[in-house]
């Protein structure tokens, strides 16, 4: 078996859904990567199968209950493997966090609702808590496609072009650099020059200067963090 992913959720009828298509449904189809569901309601304790309750201390919404959670965990967990909850308060995911699940034997990812989960049974459980950014969603599962599709894409085998990854966003530590393509001059637009040399040491010094000028410009925290990094290492 190969990379595998286990999702734990009240909504398991939420996948694959985009990734049953294009790279990642092909690779899932030829046996590349497996993905399990677990529907969290299975191990309700009632007849509605409810999985949530009100939160203790009071406050609007429902807690994620940390019996029912707890049960899921033991029974679609496959053992060795990390358990990620996707919470707006987690660690900012990065590339390199994605590289490491990739390398990995696979994840097991919980799907939030409601206003989370009960923190017991995450820290029972280990649970380490990541973020896609600064903003709120109705639900992990999203969150949960977005963290799977960034790790298949790194399997061997899932890109045709592995070379092509080396240089794309965060690779470097910086964003990418733009792209061009046919027609060489589109409504008065002409493909830098350069590009269209032929000499490609000019064209990766372009590429880099042009990676690092967006990256300065657009997000100058990321250009902070690979300046000090670069410090580091001359150091």
């Amino acid at each position: 078996m190969g990379w595998t992913a286990t999702v734990l959720t009240i909504f398991p009828e939420m996948f694959p859904g985009p990734l049953g298509h294009s790279l990642a449904g092909r690779a899932l189809h030829e046996g590349v990567w497996t993905l399990e569901t677990v529907d969290i309601r299975d191990f309700a304790r009632d007849k509605h199968r409810s999985v949530d309750d009100a939160p203790f201390g009071g406050g609007p919404g429902m807690v994620m209950r940390p019996d029912v959670v707890d049960a899921a965990i033991r029974a679609g967990r496959r053992e060795g493997v990390p358990l990620v909850y996707l919470t707006p308060r987690g660690a900012l995911l990065t590339q390199a966090r994605v590289r490491a699940l990739a390398a990995g034997q696979g994840v097991a990812i919980l799907c939030g609702r409601f206003e989370g989960v009960d923190q017991r049974v995450l820290d029972a459980h280990e649970a380490e808590e990541i973020s896609l950014g600064d903003y709120v969603l109705s639900g992990g599962e999203p969150a949960a496609m977005v963290l799977m599709d960034a790790v298949v894409r790194l399997l061997p085998g899932v890109i045709g072009k592995e070379e092509s990854l080396a240089e794309e966003s965060f690779e470097w530590g910086i964003l990418e650099y733009p792209h061009y393509t046919r027609p060489q001059v589109w409504r008065d637009r002409a493909v830098p020059e350069v590009l269209l040399s032929g000499h490609h040491e000019k064209v990766r010094a372009w590429r880099r200067a042009q990676a690092e000028d967006v990256t300065r410009r657009r997000r100058p925290d990321l250009w902070a963090r690979h300046q000090a990094a670069r410090k580091d290492e001359e150091g």
